[in-house]
């Protein structure tokens, strides 16, 4: 009996062993994927994530922020017939020929309901047409460090030459996350478009399960919900399945999750994408730390200063500011390595407090991360010595000829 129990404990511990082994590794089941921090633009999961894949309905990340970084969102536009033409099968907002909205609203209607049609309309305001308007989006996203991206439409409807990368749509998307109305619409759950002159109020719902709470359709609790979820955009086509760039942000740490290929069916309790999306947050957030591991001041290193042969002076070399790394909790008492660079021809002049004289290189997880070394304080030079002796026997001399010649004067007095 005493036996049994004890190999009963034996596995237990070993299930408990394991399930931390797992829950401390990132993984995903999707084909492509990739976890970024943007607090330090640090990979920190990736999943063939510089593989050529079909964006679909991800596309309109691209779209919606060059539409705000060109327009003012209170402008109205008309809905022109060639914009709302769609392929059978993609979704739309019913949109109307000759149909008055504004920018902002459009902006909601694609970004949250992904709608193509109001995708097309945005493109041809702003482009002037669609092929035009690609042109754009290809420019930005060579501007914003893609390299094997290319957009031939608004939307995201499928062509074989309209492509992208797990890593290139997380470059977009940390980039259109640094705007304040593109991140407040994608983290909008329940947004309402007024009623205008072709077509009665509409009302908006997020399709990105993350941010619900409850299934709209059972008014049960959503298993794929996530609380700190912020974001951003979810796709689907039949050549390029389900794709999600989705965004979590706790305690000021924040991560941008890409996954492109995940399979295509999906029930109320089986998303892979979401599935995976949740997962790779959780682990994420538990296990990594924004830890600043050197602060600003810090004595890196320390130099001797020889100012001719008799006078020689250490001088110490600080961070000229903190450095912040996200680390795994499993690192966060390891020393990093560092390498130092000095700028040997600046080491020979006069120093002032906060010249730049070198850079100091941490490594984490094959990541670099350099910083100014700065002059902790003056270095005072021979000449300068000389300079200040000079003076100080000057005035010696002027004052001791004023001793002397106030001691006559009292004398003759």
């Amino acid at each position: 009996m005493k036996f049994k129990k004890l190999i009963f404990i034996v596995i237990l511990i070993t299930l408990i062993f394991c399930n931390y082994s797992y829950a401390a590794e990132l993984t995903a089941d999707s084909p492509a994927a990739i976890v970024f921090n943007t607090n330090t633009n640090q990979i920190i999961y990736e999943k063939n994530a510089y593989t050529k894949m079909y964006p679909a309905s991800t596309t309109k990340i691209m779209t919606a922020i060059l539409v705000i970084e060109n327009c003012n969102l209170e402008d109205t536009t008309k809905v022109q017939a060639d914009a709302i033409i769609l392929p059978s099968g993609y979704t739309g907002a019913n949109l109307q020929e000759g149909e008055i909205l504004t920018i902002n609203e459009l902006l909601h209607l694609m970004l949250i309901e992904s709608a193509n049609d109001a995708a097309n309309v945005l493109a041809e305001y702003v482009g002037g047409s669609i092929s035009e308007f690609a042109n754009m989006m290809n420019d930005k996203a060579t501007q914003i460090g893609c390299t094997n991206t290319h957009f031939v439409n608004s939307n995201g409807v499928h062509n074989k030459d309209h492509y992208t990368t797990a890593y290139d749509l997380c470059l977009i998307a940390n980039y259109a996350m640094k705007n304040d109305i593109f991140r407040q619409i994608v983290s909008t759950t329940v947004y309402t478009v007024p009623a205008t002159n072709k077509y009665n109020e509409r009302i908006l719902r997020n399709t990105n399960k993350l941010l619900h709470e409850t299934n709209e359709k059972t008014n049960t609790n959503n298993i794929y919900y996530y609380e700190f979820a912020t974001g951003i955009k979810t796709g689907y086509t039949t050549f390029a399945n389900n794709c999600l760039v989705a965004s979590a942000k706790k305690d000021d740490v924040e991560f941008i999750i890409v996954l492109l290929g995940s399979r295509p069916f999906e029930t109320d309790f089986n998303s892979q994408r979401y599935l995976d999306a949740k997962n790779l947050f959780i682990t994420a957030f538990d296990n990594y730390t924004l830890s600043t591991v050197k602060h600003s001041g810090d004595i890196i290193t320390t130099v001797e200063m020889p100012n001719v042969n008799f006078i020689k002076r250490n001088l110490n070399l600080v961070l000229e500011s903190d450095l912040e790394i996200l680390i795994n909790n499993k690192d966060l008492e390891s020393e990093l390595e560092y390498e130092t660079t000095l700028y040997t021809d600046k080491l020979q002049d006069p120093i002032f407090k906060g010249d730049i004289l070198g850079t100091v290189t941490y490594s984490y997880n094959g990541i670099n991360y350099t910083r100014n070394l700065l002059a902790e304080n003056d270095v005072i030079t021979a000449e300068q010595i000389h300079l200040y002796l000079q003076i100080i026997i000057v005035v010696f001399v002027i004052l001791l000829i004023t001793i002397v010649v106030i001691k006559i004067k009292k004398h003759r007095k």
